[in-house]
């Protein structure tokens, strides 16, 4: 599932391509995603002009005029494709693509200019919902969402507040949407071995040293990532049909038996599960 770089970078790609297009009509292959797409209200968006896409954690808000707001969610295998004139465009990151990449285009919008945007998804997890744009922070998706990790609100004073008396795991709290919005699997794993807090050490045991750790290498990870266009497993490639170069840089994450990346560290990374996730640590690097 993308985590919070890889739908930011997305996000900056369609804001680029689509910003002040204005959509013509939306043709609905296949309604039955995660959530059933309403037909009804996607014919209130015609000639419409996009005027802002924005992130909020893992999904993608495409904000149009008359006060409506596109609500895109990738789930496991969701994308999106730019088309102009016959031609796919390259944006700065998506997936790879198949000859038979089409019989899983579910939702297209055809906008002015001779674009399309294609909303494809081969597990159908992923969901696009229309709101108010006034009401759309109120929707069940994004009510209880905790504050963006990038943003002044994720900070040390905030994080010790909520580890306070937890009994919970690190890791799982990392994992936990309404503690901060957007982190997943891999980068909760990348960040607890910057940290070098195991992934099992429940959360009140963390020091105030540790959690200072916990803020900086999370905003120092994520910015990364983003920098070089998002980790690339299985499915998302960058602009020039390359993958993501931060698959490159993981210390942990998918490196279960090979040596610790710490310099005169012989132990090998080894993998647990939790809460039906893997995880990566180094037993000697992370206490």
């Amino acid at each position: 599932m993308p985590e919070l770089p890889e739908v930011e970078v997305v996000k900056k790609s369609l804001e680029v391509k689509l910003k002040n297009l204005v959509i013509k009509r939306v043709f609905i292959n296949n309604n039955k995603l995660r959530y059933k797409i309403n037909n009804k209200d996607f014919s209130k968006v015609k000639d419409l002009k996009i005027i802002s896409i924005i992130r909020r954690s893992k999904y993608l808000l495409i904000n149009l005029r008359q006060n409506l707001t596109i609500l895109a969610h990738l789930g496991m295998t969701g994308k999106f494709f730019i088309f102009n004139k016959k031609k796919k465009y390259k944006t700065s990151f998506y997936y790879s693509l198949k000859k038979n990449d089409s019989k899983h285009d579910h939702i297209t919008f055809f906008l002015n200019k001779g674009f399309k945007l294609i909303y494809n998804d081969v597990r159908k997890f992923g969901f696009i919902k229309l709101f108010k744009t006034q009401n759309i922070y109120e929707c069940s998706h994004l009510r209880f969402l905790g504050p963006e990790p990038l943003t002044e609100d994720f900070n040390v004073s905030y994080v010790n507040n909520y580890l306070l008396n937890k009994k919970k795991t690190i890791k799982d709290l990392l994992m936990n949407q309404k503690f901060v919005a957007g982190l997943g699997n891999i980068y909760c794993n990348e960040i607890l071995f910057l940290c070098k807090i195991r992934p099992t050490r429940i959360a009140k045991k963390v020091n105030k040293q540790e959690l200072y750790k916990i803020v900086r290498f999370t905003k120092k990870i994520l910015k990364k990532s983003i920098f070089l266009g998002g980790s690339s497993i299985k499915d998302f490639v960058s602009t020039d049909g390359q993958n993501g170069n931060f698959q490159q840089k993981f210390n942990v994450y998918n490196r279960e038996k090979r040596r610790c990346k710490t310099i005169n560290c012989p132990c090998t990374i080894r993998k647990l599960y939790m809460s039906g996730r893997s995880s990566f640590f180094c037993p000697r690097c992370q206490k």
